[in-house]
């Protein structure tokens, strides 16, 4: 599974998102990946909460990866945003996160979701990639950074 499968394109990519907390973050994200990913803001908003209510998808480092399920998902879905300034969001390491791949997977996809998952971790955790992309503000270059990234790690 790749990220450009994740990703529709540049649309799914949001730069400058300004939010002043971890739930108005959600609650952004989610009304664009419903707009992005044609799927129901109120039902994924409450899916990321009851997720993140046990425990935080923040992963350190300035990074976090809320996720969630969904019956009318059709195949594994992402949304990527970098934020104006970091927000507090319960991250393991306790340091606020700037940098949020929000990921939605059908109902049923256990494998499917742990893989996803798996690969939009390992993706995060290049920290030149990482670095890039918190110094661009522009959501094309931050696509083509994810999208690339991918290709060339592939490559290699």
């Amino acid at each position: 599974m790749e990220i450009a499968d994740l990703l529709s394109g540049p649309d799914a990519v949001l730069a400058s998102v300004k939010a002043t907390g971890k739930k108005a973050l959600l609650a952004e994200l989610a009304a664009r990946a419903a707009s992005v990913l044609k799927i129901d803001e109120r039902k994924l908003f409450d899916r990321l909460l009851e997720r993140e209510r046990l425990g935080s998808t923040g992963i350190g480092g300035g990074i976090a990866i809320p996720h969630g399920r969904l019956p009318s998902v059709p195949k594994p879905l992402g949304l990527f945003a970098r934020l104006g300034h970091p927000v507090d969001f319960d991250a393991i390491d306790e340091r606020p996160v700037d940098i949020v791949f929000l990921l939605v997977t059908p109902e049923g996809a256990g494998a499917d979701h742990l893989k996803a998952l798996a690969r939009v971790s390992r993706l995060l955790r290049d920290r030149s990639l990482v670095e890039k992309l918190r110094a661009t503000d522009k959501a094309d270059a931050l696509y083509a950074l994810l999208v690339e990234s991918v290709q060339t790690q592939s490559a290699a």
